[in-house]
This record gives C-alpha cells, sequence and structure tokens, in this order.
C-alpha cells in the first residue's frame, strides 16, 4: 500500500520539466520538444516566466495538449525598443538578467515533482543552466542540457579554442570568425552559464544525425557524454487550413506559380536600420522577383509591453509598384505555412537555428544575411557543408550596408539561375531523407526512440 495518500502509479512516473530561454527562437523549440515528449505520454512541465510563458503560447501555431506550463513572476524589467545600430539585440538582455531569478521557483518545483514522481528529466536551454543547478542536489533528479542551435556551430566554438587542428569534417571549409557574433556583456552572461555544464547528464540538440551528424560525433568526443540528435522539432507536414482560419498571406501564395515567391525574413531580434531598409526594398523590386517581406521591428523583452509601432520607412511609392507582386508583412507571419508552401521557391533569412531548420525541412533554399549569435556558422553550414544556400552578407564584411545591387542578385541567382535550380533539388532531397529518418527504422525514430527509452528506464 501507498502511505501518505501517494498515488502509486504515480510514484512509477517519470516527469520531464523543460526550461527554455526567454528569446522567441528558444521558447518556440523546447515548447516544439514538449509536444513530442507528451506525445509518449509522459507529464511534461513547461518553466518559464510569465510574460516570456503568455509570448510563447501566444505564437505557437500548434495545438497543445498534456503540458503543464508554470508561469513564475520575475522582477520587473525595462523593456526598451530595440536599437537600428545595433545588430545583436542587447536591448533583451534586462529582460534575460530577469529570467534568472526563476533558480528559486524552479528548485521549489523539482522538489515538489521528486517526491511525487519517480524520476524527473530537466531539459534546461544552455542559457538557463544557472537556474537548473540545483537540480543537481536532488537525488532522482536528472539534468540534461539543450542546445538551441545545430552541432556544428557548438563544434566550431570548440574547434576555435583548440587552435582549428586539422579535421577531416572542416576540410576546405570557409569558417566565420566569432568575432561581432556576441557583445562582452552578453559573452559574459554565456560563460557564467556554461560553468555549469560540467553537472550535466547529456546534452540535446534539435538537429537530426542526417544534417549534421558528424559534427554531432566530434561533440561527442569533446564532451565525453552522451548526445542526443533530437530534432527536428518543427513539425514536418503542416496541415492545409480551411479558408476561415488561413492567413491572407497564404491565400495570395496560392494564387502564384510554384517555386515564384521569395520569402524574406530577418528573424525576431533584428531591427533594420531605414538605409538598410530602403536598400533591401529597392533590391527586391529591381529582382522583378515575387516576395513575401516580413518588416518588423525585433521583439522587446516584453512584447505585450505596446508603445505606438514604428511604420518602418520605405522608399516612396514603394507599395503601390510591387502591388501583386510583392507583399509587405508587418505583423506576426505563419513562417512554417509559408515556407512548406509550393509557390515558396527561396529564403532570404538571418539563419537564426530555427528558421534554418524550417527552411531545409521544407526542402527551401536559403539566401544567407547572418545578424549575430550562432548564425554567422549556421550559414556556414547551409552554404559550405549542406549546400543548400548561397551568400547575400559575407560575415567579413557585416559592418557594410548590403547594396541594393546584392539583394537583386541574391534573388535572381537563388531563384532563376541553374545554380539555384541545383540547390533547390539538393534541399528536395536533404528534406526527404529527413523524412525518412523520422519513419520507423530511420535515424531520428531511432534516436529519439532511445532517449525515450533512457529517461523512463
Amino acid at each position: 500500500m501507498a502511505s501518505n495518500g501517494e498515488n502509486p502509479s504515480q510514484k512509477n512516473q517519470v516527469v520531464v520539466v523543460l526550461i527554455p530561454f526567454s528569446a522567441q527562437g528558444h521558447l518556440n523549440q523546447l515548447l516544439h520538444l514538449s509536444n513530442l515528449i507528451s506525445s509518449h505520454n509522459i507529464p511534461v512541465h513547461y518553466v518559464s516566466t510569465v510574460t516570456h510563458m503568455r509570448q510563447a503560447t501566444l505564437r505557437h501555431h500548434e495545438s497543445i495538449s498534456n503540458v503543464h506550463f508554470h508561469g513564475f513572476d520575475v522582477p520587473t524589467f525595462v523593456s526598451p525598443s530595440p536599437d537600428p545600430e545595433s545588430d545583436f539585440p542587447s536591448h533583451l538582455i534586462p529582460s534575460f538578467e530577469a529570467s534568472m531569478h526563476l533558480r528559486d521557483p524552479v528548485r521549489k518545483l523539482l522538489l515538489s515533482l521528486s517526491s511525487e514522481a519517480k524520476r524527473v528529466i530537466v531539459i534546461h536551454d544552455s542559457a538557463m543552466a544557472s537556474v537548473a543547478q540545483d537540480a543537481t542536489n536532488i537525488p532522482n533528479v536528472e539534468n540534461y542540457t539543450f542546445h538551441s542551435t545545430c552541432a556544428f556551430s557548438v563544434y566550431v566554438h570548440y574547434w576555435d579554442r583548440m587552435g582549428r587542428p586539422p579535421v577531416e569534417a572542416m576540410h576546405a571549409l570557409k569558417v566565420p570568425s566569432l568575432e561581432g557574433c556576441f557583445p562582452t556583456q552578453f559573452l559574459d552572461f554565456l560563460i557564467a552559464q556554461s560553468q555549469f555544464f560540467k553537472f550535466n547528464d547529456g546534452s540535446i540538440y534539435n538537429t537530426s544525425r542526417v544534417i549534421d551528424g558528424d559534427y554531432t560525433e566530434l561533440m561527442e568526443g569533446i564532451t565525453g557524454k552522451k548526445i542526443w540528435a533530437l530534432g527536428p522539432f518543427n513539425p514536418l507536414v503542416i496541415e492545409k487550413k480551411d479558408s476561415e482560419g488561413r492567413h491572407s498571406c497564404i491565400e495570395w501564395l496560392d494564387k502564384q506559380e510554384p517555386n515564384s515567391v521569395i520569402y524574406v525574413s530577418f528573424g525576431t531580434t533584428t531591427t533594420l536600420k531605414v538605409e538598410q531598409i530602403q536598400q533591401v526594398a529597392t533590391g527586391l523590386e529591381q529582382s522583378k522577383h515575387r516576395f513575401i517581406w516580413v518588416l518588423r521591428d525585433a521583439d522587446k523583452g516584453d512584447i505585450f509591453d505596446e508603445n505606438e509601432a514604428k511604420r518602418l520607412d520605405l522608399p516612396n511609392g514603394f507599395e503601390e509598384r510591387v502591388e501583386g507582386k510583392g507583399l509587405i508583412m508587418r505583423d506576426w507571419a505563419p513562417q512554417l505555412e509559408i515556407l512548406s508552401h509550393n509557390s515558396t521557391g527561396g529564403f532570404m533569412s538571418h539563419c537564426g537555428w530555427n528558421s534554418c531548420l524550417e527552411s531545409i525541412t521544407m526542402g527551401v533554399p536559403i539566401a544567407t544575411w547572418p545578424m549575430h549569435s550562432d548564425q554567422p556558422r549556421n550559414a556556414a553550414l547551409i552554404t559550405e557543408v549542406l549546400k543548400v544556400g548561397l551568400v547575400v552578407k559575407d560575415w567579413s564584411q557585416r559592418n557594410e550596408l548590403v547594396a541594393a545591387s546584392d539583394v537583386e542578385n541574391g534573388v535572381r541567382r537563388l531563384m532563376q539561375t541553374k545554380e539555384g535550380d541545383e540547390m533547390r533539388e539538393t534541399a528536395a532531397r536533404l528534406k526527404s531523407a529527413i523524412h525518412m529518418s523520422t519513419e520507423v527504422g530511420g535515424v531520428s525514430r531511432m534516436e529519439m526512440d532511445s532517449f525515450i527509452a533512457h529517461i523512463t528506464k
């Protein structure tokens, strides 16, 4: 008999706690993983600040069931507007620092869950390691670090520190330097987190061995700990919505020819300078290609802290001249639906890892324009290793304005040359290999099954 009113079946249960970092590209990935794990009938708890919990669920396009959400209060943080002069979203740092106050509520949650469950599995974003540190001191809690980027980008970081030794998988690759990727203040923040990695029981990546298996293996060699490549987390098949639930941009795409539209979006952490917006607009117009361009300011630390949305400056008469040919979107865009649409033939992207994965899994090649963080190295994976993209902005020229002619050339090369067609074919083959890998007997399915077996043993 179970004493103290315990439910005997509960005591046999394994529960999973996910702790995302408080930026959109991180919140989103662990919400997708929550869905994947809960589909194995494992209770999942997703933890964030009240504000970021609301943000994550508002923007998530899938239905979320069987996930317990824990939104905790943290001290009020300033939420300044983004600075177009800064490539890195330093305006988000106060919200990142505020989320470090989740340590105490997370510790209490883990103690509570560990008293009721057989085992508690914590999966924390690498940038939230200090918040999860108390997991180490609770006997029936295991702690896994989640890396929100590809194994390639993480490996390159270690390879750099080792002095770039000769490695077959890195042979003849042009790998951008880390210079300019992070401001000192944020690097210090990351270094403070990394001291807690030694306590983890393994690492999880939102990638697939089909995409960067060589680098996953190299990382296993460096860390000596088990790595699970459990991605891609995003759904691979996007259900077509009926006309009522469809976004107007999807209806517009329905009227276009296959592979005729380039999708342009620089993610949730980038705000372009006015001069750069003008150059992009001119380049898109001169390319004579159909496009969807998401033109919005970067997220604030608190996206619900409303102030007057800026009407970002486009050249005079631009919208009238491109009417019917181009669509400007100033609000949240259904990116997966756009990328999965057969009229979309290319993606001009900042190369955040979410965007890269979504594009790869939908078979869409990328015109790369990295802005900060892991993006320059993700762009190198896309162009140098996978050969499913081309360079619009070279990282060595990161402080230069990208001219309209560069934008025009990037669009034309991707959308109307033999080189672009070959990239689309390569992207289609990679898409197919990824989809097959998630089916029974496929490498990604086996990896997920192995992880689920490992945590429920």
